[in-house]
This record gives structure tokens, sequence and C-alpha cells, in this order.
């Protein structure tokens, strides 16, 4: 009888010590994968930041985010709706309030939702001090990355800053699976442009805004710059003195035409923006310029248009969506 007392005795002990073991296991998994109180390292451009794990209250000002955030149905509390494309759900969600343009932005909406997270980025870096002194405890993320020409490698500084931003959210939302999809993804389509680009045929990058044909200098700038160093383009023309201006050079048609570029790649700038139904289509002003009819890319059909909403909506999907086309375009 004692003996049974003692071996019942012992596997009560037994079992109680598995129960706590398991309630340990649980906290461990809670603490890694988004439980209360959790927190996640995140490297930005100033330093590292305390993140904390799935945070319910999330304001974004970085247009290279926004995207991603929406696919992943992260709800926001506020963003700068007057820089988003019109049809992004958080425009259109009434909840989400505005913060307006990084030229004129109401920041005190952002104290004012009191976030857990801040993400800041590209048109808004500027303001990161500002924000850290608004909102003392919450966690602010700056994913900015240089792509001007004071860049020593701007095509380098996109690619790594659209794929090291997009580990960094899989790991704030835990999203690490759909993050590091859309960065092999990403990782093909550039292997898929460098293969079908033949190394010899001269490039020139556009920028169509009011109706206006501006030229993207090779090497930096918004979106077609850095790709010269991406893909080792050939450009058709390199300017003396160009800029890395969001609306391109302003280098006549005339010079664009007698550089005479086997490619063309146009960014529509206005496409982008709240009043893109009253401006001409960058296609129809490519198609109506005289000077270009008779270039080899015209009469080659060697045309390549970016993304509509590529200007305010610069997210790792828009740059995938874009160099998947130009992979078609160039091996056809």
């Amino acid at each position: 009888m004692k003996k049974f007392k003692l071996s019942k005795l012992v596997l009560i002990a037994l079992s109680l010590m598995m129960m706590l073991t398991a309630c340990g296991n649980q906290n461990d998994a809670n603490n890694s994968n988004g439980g209360q109180g959790s927190t996640v390292d995140i490297t930005d451009v100033h330093g590292v930041v305390s993140v904390p794990i799935n945070p319910k209250r999330v304001v974004a000002l970085d247009n290279r985010t926004f995207e991603t955030l929406s696919d992943w149905k992260i709800e926001l509390k506020a963003a700068p709706k007057d820089v988003m494309p019109s049809d992004s759900t958080y425009v259109l969600d009434e909840s989400v309030q505005n913060i307006g343009n990084h030229r004129e932005p109401n920041l005190e909406i952002i104290a004012a939702v009191n976030p857990d997270l801040v993400i800041v980025g590209q048109r808004f870096a500027s303001y990161y001090d500002q924000i850290k002194e608004l909102v003392p405890n919450a966690a602010v993320v700056d994913f900015s990355f240089d792509v001007s020409k004071d860049a020593a490698t701007p095509g380098k500084n996109l690619v790594n800053g659209l794929k090291d931003s997009t580990i960094a959210l899989g790991k704030i939302f835990s999203k690490e699976l759909e993050a590091n999809k859309l960065v092999s993804d990403f990782d093909d389509a550039i292997e898929s442009v460098n293969k079908a680009y033949n190394g010899t045929d001269t490039v020139m990058g556009v920028i169509v805004s009011g109706g206006n044909i501006g030229y993207a200098a090779p090497g930096s700038g918004r979106v077609w710059g850095p790709m010269f160093e991406i893909f080792n383009w050939k450009p058709a023309l390199d300017v003396d003195n160009s800029t890395s201006d969001h609306q391109g050079d302003d280098i006549s048609v005339e010079a664009i035409a007698q550089s005479n570029p086997q490619w063309v790649f146009v960014l529509d700038r206005d496409a982008a923006t709240s009043d893109a139904s009253q401006a001409v289509p960058a296609q129809d002003v490519i198609n109506n310029a005289p000077a270009l009819q008779n270039i080899d890319a015209i009469k080659a059909n060697h045309v390549v248009y970016a993304p509509k909403d590529t200007y305010t909506n610069e997210s790792i999907q828009t740059y995938l969506e874009l160099f998947n086309n130009l992979a078609k375009a160039l091996a056809e």
C-alpha cells in the first residue's frame, strides 16, 4: 500500500513537471512569434531599433511599403494619402487618417493616433527627428536608402534597400514566409532581365510629366537611373551635369532622338497623381512626338512603360512587375 502511494505521488510530480515544461515552451513560442510584449530588433538607416511584433497601431509614411502592408492586411491608423495611389485600400479607408503630403504634412496626426510603430522612408525621411520627438514611446524605423548622385552604388542600394525592408516588415508582422517569397521572386526577376539584355543595345530612360519628355540620367535618381547599374545597360546618351530630378532633366526631344536609342523606357509621372484623369498619357506623348518617330526604339516597338502607379508606389511588387515586363520585352 505504501509503495502504491509513493508511486502515485511520483506520477503526480512528473505530471506537474511536464505541465510546467509545456507552459515554459509555450511562453518561449509566444516570445518568438509575436506574443504579448515580444519585440524584434530591426536595423534601419540609423541603427538598431527594438520593434514590437505585430503592432496594433501603425503609421506608414514610406511609399515603398504601402503595397506590401496592404497585401498582408495590415491595418494603418494614418498615412499620407495625398502621395499614395488613388485606388490604395488605405486611401479608400476613411478610418485611416490623412497626414497629407511630404511638403506640408500634418505630423500632429501621428501623435494623435498614439502609434506603436511609425514606418518612415524616402519622401518623409527629413522628418525623422521630428517624428521621434512627437512619439517618444513609439518604435520609429526609417527604411530610406540613397539612390542619388551622391551614392557610390545607387543600383545596389535600390536592390538591397527593397529586399532588406521587405525582410524587416516580415519579421515585424510575422510574415516571414511571404517576405522571403517576395525577395526570391525579386531576385529571379533581376536575373531574368540580366539574361534577356544582350549587353550592346543602347537604352534611354525618360520621365513624362505635364506633356513633356524629360531625360532620366543613367546611374542615379528615380526608377530608371539605378537600373543602368543593376543591369549594366549601355546608355544611349550621357549628359554632363545631369540631375536626379523627379521630372527628369530638360533635354530636348531632338537631342534624345539624335542619340537614337534602341530601347526607350518610360515613366508616366502624371498617371500616379491625383489629377491623372486630366493628364495626357505618356504613351500619347511619346507617339505624338515627331522627332522620335524615326528612332530605332520606336520603329522596332522597343518601348516599355513602367506600371502606371510607379511614381507613388515604388514597392518591391512594383519593381517585380516592371522587371518581369522588361525581361519579357528584352527577350523578344
